[in-house]
């Protein structure tokens, strides 16, 4: 199956760049190029794609904006977006996986992170760059970055009442971040069961996909960020 992919970022040049890269792999094409965050919407729409590279910054509506109009959309809910940042961790970011991005990617990455990125968001996992460990994310929303706060926080906290105990468990596994096939080898199940209880938690949760049970993680207390 050939991935489709949307670009957006306001400099052509990198579009170009981007582009040259993603036509050169035999599983994925090309099927938009957009200049601001209002023109990745309507290509998003009108595309389909299934997956979105989608710069953080751009004038006009940003990739913020833009990430939230796609996820609320019910029509474009099979739509993975991955945020290219120039910085790792920021508050822009954290409200992005939020806002139902799958991961983030510094635009310095190599084009094999770029494209194993694009792979790993199409399979519907989450996507954190390596420079961007998860411990600094977790450290940023526990210093009560973004906009939910303590509200927020009980409202997941009440949500995470409705799993049971082994989805819950499958939850703080995938907040560590650990594969389906790692879970199940930790667990001694298979992976398809592991895959179960993971979308079970989604549903629960009313999650997007496997970044934003992580930050439900994180944001509930259910999983304590570690500080070195």
């Amino acid at each position: 199956m050939t991935i489709r992919v949307l670009l957006a970022d306001d400099q052509a040049l990198l579009r170009s760049a981007f582009r040259v890269l993603v036509d050169s792999e035999p599983d994925m094409e090309v099927v938009g190029e957009a200049a601001d965050g209002a023109q990745a919407v309507e290509l998003a729409r009108a595309e389909r794609p299934d997956v979105v590279l989608m710069d953080i910054r751009m004038p006009g509506t940003d990739g913020l904006a833009a990430t939230r109009l796609i996820t609320a959309d019910p029509e474009l809910s099979p739509v993975r977006i991955v945020m290219l940042t120039t910085f790792e961790v920021d508050e822009y970011v954290v409200q992005s996986l939020r806002a139902g991005a799958s991961g983030f990617l510094g635009k310095g990455a190599e084009p094999d992170e770029l494209l194993n990125a694009i792979r790993i968001a199409a399979a519907g996992e989450a996507l954190l760059s390596p420079a961007a460990t998860k411990g600094l994310i977790a450290t940023f929303l526990a210093q009560g970055g973004g906009v939910d706060g303590a509200e927020g926080a009980r409202a997941h906290s009440e949500r995470l009442t409705a799993l049971t105990g082994r989805e819950t468990e499958v939850l703080v596994l995938v907040a560590g971040g650990l594969s389906n096939d790692e879970i199940a080898d930790r667990l001694e199940v298979s992976p398809l069961t592991v895959k179960t209880h993971v979308n079970r938690a989604m549903a629960k949760l009313g999650a997007r996909d496997r970044a934003q049970l992580v930050v439900i993680a994180y944001e509930s207390g259910l999983v304590r960020p570690r500080v070195e």
